[in-house]
């Protein structure tokens, strides 16, 4: 409080006036919430005693950051750069460039936005990115290792948590294939094609998941649950029908196999119980999130496959899941599919 001697008495009706002026101009400028944390910041920048800015200054980082393509030659380098400055300046964002475009424009101008450089991972954890240096980074590659994550397993789920009319839908879906069954056990079962059958044998040295290897894996599910129910997605599904026993009634051939839409294909297998997967990110996906035990198809590339190269089995599958081997003697004889 101030005493009645102070000269600042009779600036305190005029303060009070401006300091509520000034909250509501900033309330509805620039759309920030009247809060008494706000109020308080004002009314300290406005005291004669305070000589700080009148305005909050929000990092620019925390109402989010803006890039742009690097495309082009110089002109179009400048053009890119000068545009994206200026929007971003405009809604208040902070800006980036890549490094194709610092490494342009830096040996002629005295460009500002920092770098937002890249820097490729591979497709396991690795030490050195426990310390990767640079304030702006971009990270590339196709990591999609446990081994990054899997200590946050929960927060993971989490942030992959379905919306609830997926979840209904899927969940609707799989209850209409109980039919009489009192202690049913839900297994899904991807089986990748398309142009894989060819890619892993003419480029990878592999091969694909074949019919044997989907017996044994619901084999296995067969003998430890009383009323399993495997539901099949593929982008393949004629070639599933073909060569998948459904005469004991428990086959559902439930996918729609459209490779530009897999949200409902993916939906299902991760509100099933189990998982048997054969190759692909897709597979190991719906395995993380579905829990329970997950079969894959293992051991299905020869050893001096390149694909060793940017694939390591033991940093892609979970050390509890269950690898049955995969017959490469079509390798051999030349006859993949």
């Amino acid at each position: 409080w101030w005493p009645y001697s102070s000269p600042c008495v009779p600036w305190l009706p005029l303060s009070i006036f401006y300091n509520s002026s000034l909250l509501i101009y900033i309330h509805y400028y620039y759309q920030f919430p009247l809060t008494s944390n706000l109020f308080f910041f004002i009314a300290a920048s406005t005291s004669p005693l305070n000589q700080v800015s009148l305005f909050p200054t929000p990092n620019a980082t925390e109402r989010g950051m803006w890039t742009v393509n690097s495309a082009g030659r110089l002109g179009n380098q400048m053009g890119e750069y000068a545009t994206l400055y200026a929007l971003a300046k405009m809604n208040g964002r902070q800006a980036y460039i890549p490094m194709d475009m610092h490494r342009q424009l830096a040996p002629l101008f005295r460009i500002t936005l920092p770098v937002l450089s890249r820097f490729r991972l591979h497709d396991w954890m690795s030490e050195e990115y426990r310390h990767i240096e640079g304030k702006y980074v971009w990270l590339t590659g196709y990591p999609c290792s446990w081994t990054f994550y899997h200590h946050l397993r929960q927060e993971i789920l989490q942030e992959f948590s379905f919306h609830d009319h997926v979840k209904e839908e899927a969940n609707r879906y799989l209850a209409g294939l109980r039919g009489q069954r009192r202690n049913v056990t839900y297994v899904g079962v991807h089986v990748w094609r398309g142009d894989y059958v060819q890619v892993m044998a003419e480029h990878w040295k592999g091969v694909v998941a074949d019919k044997a290897y989907l017996e044994k894996a619901m084999g296995y599910f067969r003998d430890k649950y009383q009323e399993p129910v495997f539901v099949v997605t593929s982008n393949g599904m004629e070639w599933c029908r073909e060569n998948i026993d459904a005469s004991r009634g428990d086959v559902y051939f439930s996918g729609e196999g459209k490779e530009s839409s897999p949200g409902r294909d993916f939906a299902l297998l991760a509100h099933c119980n189990h998982t048997i997967m054969t190759i692909g990110t897709f597979g190991i996906w719906a395995g993380y999130l579905a829990g329970g035990e997950t079969i894959y198809l293992a051991n299905y590339i020869l050893p001096d496959s390149p694909f060793l190269k940017i694939l390591k089995p033991a940093a892609t599958f979970l050390p509890e899941w269950i690898g049955i081997d995969a017959d490469l003697s079509p390798l051999w004889s030349g006859t993949t599919g």
